[in-house]
Parts: structure tokens; sequence; C-alpha cells
């Protein structure tokens, strides 16, 4: 197909130029009294043939850049182009203006050099602040879009509601967790789901990784996320802008929540506490998971079976059904033992929870 695009073209170019230059050519060769050749449909058709014979010749190595510069053109999501068109449009405009009050002028150098200049420059600046700002504009006319038709809450009860349904955007690592899917099942999360590409591309290089078990975990995210969308009555949306300052995925996603007022879903520690720093809000799972689970008291006595030694000296590690880890007091000789414990103290963080007991006696 695009073989015969091309051939169209150099048949509508090479007509064109033949009832132009043709005659000229005629003239030299003394051939201009011929009335069957110069006349503006023969010089036409000669011309139109010419360039369908270069055509055999010349398609290859035309093809071959248009199909490299296709390929490149849908990679790019249709947001960029959009806002790369609007920055061009722009900087075009601006440098119309501009080149016009330049080419009035009787100075040769500007009047004719200066105008082509800030053509190209300008519009070359338009196209690329349009496509680094993207993220900014589409802020910009969400907001715009809210104030006219939403309108502001009355009370305390109704702010409290439209915060619930702000945007939750999902990091890499709460994705190939998995427990994000069956949380939102449940329904305990409301409000729009946010992928953003730049996590869903670290998702697919993980997933290409050579390592084995990184290969594991990455296909099991995208398993995840397949899974997530095909869910009813869940609103998953792609945020296809990316911010191509930032190198850091975390960077990417406070940024993003800041710009959108979403909050960022993970079970990174790391990021919560960068994202918390920077006044973004946090969902993490591991807060989630640990405030359902049930409560141990210092004090409280419980039957564990140790199944391995500590850290520390005599230490020994049992675990509950959960997954929480108990550390033994003097529980190593107890190893492979079931064993009745008392609750000395209890550690919980973001990154989970730890119980410290010791052996009844």
């Amino acid at each position: 197909m695009l073989k015969w695009v091309i051939r169209a073209c150099f048949l509508l170019f090479g007509g064109t130029s033949g009832v132009f230059i043709l005659p000229v050519v005629w003239a030299k060769l003394g051939l201009s009294h011929i009335l069957l050749i110069d006349n503006p449909y023969s010089n036409a058709l000669i011309g139109a043939l010419i360039f369908y014979l270069i055509t055999f010749w010349a398609v290859k190595y035309i093809e071959s850049p248009l199909n490299w510069l296709e390929e490149k053109l849908t990679k790019i999501s249709s947001v960029t182009i959009l806002y790369g068109g609007v920055g061009l449009i722009i900087g075009l405009v601006i440098a119309f203006f501009a080149g016009n009050a330049f080419s009035q002028t009787r100075i040769p150098i500007l009047n004719s050099v200066v105008p082509i200049l800030l053509t190209l420059v300008l519009g070359y600046l338009g196209f690329r602040v349009g496509i680094s700002r993207r993220s900014e504009w589409g802020n910009l006319l969400s907001r715009s879009t809210k104030k006219k038709g939403v309108n502001e809450p009355k009370n305390e009860g109704e702010q409290a509601h439209k915060e619930d349904n702000s945007a939750k955007i999902l990091d890499t690592s709460v994705i190939i967790d998995g427990r994000i899917a069956d949380i939102l099942q449940t329904g305990f999360l409301s409000g729009t789901i946010v992928i953003p590409l730049f996590v869903l591309a670290e998702l697919q290089h993980i997933a290409d990784s050579s390592d084995t078990l990184k290969r594991t975990r990455g296909r099991r995210g995208l398993d995840i996320l397949n899974r997530i969308q095909k869910e009813e009555g869940i609103h998953v949306e792609m945020y296809e802008g990316d911010f191509e300052d930032i190198q850091e995925v975390d960077s990417k996603l406070v940024k993003l929540a800041k710009l959108t007022g979403g909050k960022v879903v993970t079970n990174d520690y790391n990021l919560n506490k960068v994202a918390e720093f920077q006044n973004v809000a946090v969902l993490n799972i591991n807060d989630l998971a640990n405030a359902v689970k049930p409560v141990v008291l210092p004090g409280e006595k419980m039957t564990v079976l140790v199944v391995k030694d500590g850290k520390e000296h005599n230490q020994g590690v049992a675990y509950l059904d959960d997954g929480t880890m108990i550390v033994v007091e003097d529980g190593r000789k107890y190893i492979n033992e079931t064993i009745r414990v008392e609750v000395t103290s209890v550690l919980q963080t973001s990154a989970g929870r730890m119980i410290f007991a010791k052996p009844i006696n």
C-alpha cells in the first residue's frame, strides 16, 4: 500500500513539474514549435511518466525511512502528539507575527533570513514545551472542568466523600504483591484506579528480565493488572503522560500524585516515607493488613512452633498463621518444638509487625 502511495505522489509531482519545466527544455532543444510535444497535456503526461519510471529505483530508498518514521510515531501516545501539536501551532503563530515585523524592514538579512530562523526555532521550542508540560496542561484542564461541572461541597461530610473518590495511583511493588486485586474486589478502595504507563513499562522490563525470579514477579504483576481491568465495578484508567526530566519511577509517582491530587497506593516502606515528606497522601496496604490482624497484647499467652534461630544470641523465631514474626527470647534450644510463650512487647511499623515473647516454664 505504501509503495502505491509513493508512486502516486511521484506521478503528481512529475506531472506538475512537466507542465512548468518541459516548455523550457523544449525551447532549449528548439522543439517548442511542435504543438504535439509542447502543450500542457503532453508535458504533464511525459513528466508523470518520467517520475513513474524513477520510482522503480527510488521507492525502496523512500519506503524504508517512512516505515521507520511510522514505527516511531505509533509508539508515541496520542496525548503527546496532541499537546506537542498545540505547542507547535502556538510557536508558529508567534513566529509568524514576529517574522512579519522583521520582513517589513529593508535590511537584507533581517527581512529574509530571520523570519525563517524564527519559524524553525519557535516551532521546535513550541513543540518541545508542549510535550514537556503536557501533564501540567492536563491538570489545568481537569481542574477547570471540575470547577464548571461540580459544585463545591456544602459540608465536611461531602468534602470527605469527595476526597475518598480521589484517584488511586498504583506503584509497581503493590501490583506485583497481588493483594491489591482482592482489596479492590471487596470495595474498600473507591475512586478511579490509575495505572501510569511508566509503571507498566517497568513491569514489562521486569517481566523480560533474564533473572528467573524477576521474570516471574513481572509476569505476576501483568496478570494482576489484567485481573483488575476485567473486574466489574472497578474504574481503571491509564495515565499516558511521563516526566522526562525525572528518572526514578517512585519520584514520577509522587509528582503525578501532586499534579492530580491523587493518592499513591504502595507497600514500599521507602516510597511511603518519601511521599509523606512531600505531603502526598499514601495508602500503604501493609498498614491495612496490620490493622485487620488480631490484636496481641503484652502478657498474652500463645502456643507457637519455633522454626529457626534468631539474629541475636539464643533467640528463636516462630510465626503466626498470618505470617507475623515472633521472636522468642532464649528460644533457640526449642527449635522444631511447640511451646507456650508469653508476649512481652509488640513492635508495629508500616514495614510490618513483630512480636517479642519469652517461654513459659
